[in-house]
Parts: structure tokens; C-alpha cells; sequence
């Protein structure tokens, strides 16, 4: 297998890539052209479009590996090595010109993440992490924020597009608010990982995020020293994503198991 640092170096330039794109994109006017689970949850041209190049620049280079996108049809490869791919997380941000929005590329080898990159495509930043590497913004080391107390915790979260989900899960809120320092709401699954990964978050929970909305954040967040989990020690999956300094995340996982997220 190639190393996991010539993985992330591929991930990285094509990542890069893809974010010029979006951002000149947006210069211009942004429709939806799909939908997909609701109305709500919305598919642009550019999301194609980012998708399209990054699979073409991926396979151009690594034809025998396998390619997992939000937006396409998927490919079997070969060599073991699979890309998992957001062309951009944060649609709804970009639909609206929020100026938060990624492109996020995981790359697998024989199941288990071994790079990930997240590029917040607006400011520019580049979240990278190799399994056992350690995490860097902009090549720069990063790690979580070390908070020890629950009541002081900065949480961050998302709620899906199903009205009858969000609204459980604003009950979910509802029990946690007055338990942690404040609650916030990005948009973007992707830089909610990141964000604890640099101690811009505390914790972050999600239930409804997919492969390509965590692979490449939860990689980031656990090399910066993040515990990283599911509910009742399971791992993340679209069940539940949960990322936290380890001093607060069986607090954490305690609380919202309390406010029963199994149904949120």
C-alpha cells in the first residue's frame, strides 16, 4: 500500500482543488438541481461538479482504488484503498452564501481511516491528520481543548432534515442546554470534528451523519486527542457521532443518553 502521508498528500492537493472551485463557483448564482431525502435536503450543480473532479483527479492517479461519493455512483476498486468523499459539506450553508462550507476526503485502507483532510473552503483552512500522525491546520499541530468541566463545555451539533427528527432532537437540546456552557449549531459535520480537534469545540454529537460527512473529521479529531464513539460504546456511524475531550465525554454520553437520543 502506498503510506498513508502520500495518501494524504494526494487528498490534500485534490481537496484543495475542489475548494477554489466551489468558492468561484459561488461567485455566481447557485440553484438546487436535486433533492433528496426532503425537500429540504438539497443537491447542487456544483456539488456535482466538485464530486466529478475529485473523482476524476482521484482515479486519474489511483485507478485500482475504490471511491465512495455524497453525490455519485460509486466504484470498486482493487487495491484496497477506498476514498470517501463530501464534495460539499454544508450545502445548505452554501445555497444560502453562509460562509461556512467543506470539502472533506477520507481515505480508507482495508476499512480502517488512515488520512483525512477537511478544507473550510471559504477561509482556507486545511485540516489534515494520518492515522498515528497526529493532527495540523494548515500544517500547523492542533489538539483538543482539554475542558474537564461538563457545565463550561461548548457544544457543538446538527439536526437532520426529516421535520419529525429535528423536532426530537430540539427536545434533545432542550435537556442538555442547561446542563453545558451553550450550544452551537455550524452546519457542517465535517468542521464540527475539526473544530474539536483545535479547541474551538468542546463536544460534538450528531445523530444522521454518513461515511463521507465524518471519515476524514473523526480521523482529525482523534489524532488531536479527542475520544470519538457512538452510544453504549459503540462506534460513530450514522447512529450517533459523538466527539469529546476524554475528560468529558462519559459525562457527556451519560447526559444525552438521559435525554434519550435513541430516538433523536
Amino acid at each position: 500500500m502506498t503510506s498513508p502521508q502520500d495518501l494524504l498528500k494526494l487528498a490534500v492537493d485534490v481537496a484543495e482543488e475542489a475548494a477554489r472551485l466551489i468558492v468561484e463557483r459561488r461567485r455566481g448564482t447557485i440553484t438546487v438541481a436535486d433533492t433528496k431525502s426532503t425537500r429540504t435536503d438539497v443537491v447542487t450543480a456544483v456539488d456535482r461538479e466538485s464530486e466529478e473532479l475529485i473523482r476524476a483527479r482521484v482515479l486519474q492517479a489511483r485507478p485500482d482504488d475504490s471511491f465512495l461519493g455524497e453525490e455519485g455512483d460509486d466504484v470498486d476498486g482493487t487495491s484496497g484503498v477506498r476514498w470517501v468523499v463530501d464534495p460539499i459539506d454544508g450545502t445548505v450553508n452554501y445555497l444560502y452564501d453562509l460562509p461556512t462550507y467543506a470539502v472533506s476526503i477520507a481515505v480508507e485502507y482495508g476499512g480502517e481511516t488512515v488520512a483525512g483532510v477537511v478544507v473550510d473552503a471559504p477561509k482556507g483552512e486545511v485540516f489534515t491528520a494520518t492515522k498515528g500522525g497526529g493532527a495540523f491546520v494548515d500544517g500547523r499541530p492542533i489538539q483538543v481543548s482539554g475542558a474537564t468541566e461538563l457545565s463550561q463545555a461548548l457544544v457543538g451539533t446538527g439536526f437532520g432534515y426529516d421535520p419529525e427528527r429535528r423536532e426530537v432532537q430540539a427536545a434533545v437540546v432542550q435537556q442538555l442546554i442547561p446542563k453545558v456552557r451553550d450550544i452551537r449549531r455550524i452546519g457542517v459535520g465535517a468542521i464540527d470534528l475539526c473544530y474539536v480537534a483545535c479547541g474551538r469545540l468542546d463536544v460534538v454529537y450528531e445523530r444522521g451523519l454518513n461515511p463521507w460527512d465524518y471519515g476524514a473529521g473523526a480521523l482529525i479529531a482523534a489524532e488531536a486527542g479527542a475520544r470519538i464513539g457512538g452510544l453504549n460504546g459503540a462506534p460513530v456511524s450514522p447512529e450517533m457521532s459523538i466527539a469529546a475531550t476524554p475528560a468529558l465525554f462519559e459525562p457527556f454520553h451519560a447526559l444525552l443518553a438521559a435525554a434519550d437520543p435513541l430516538r433523536a
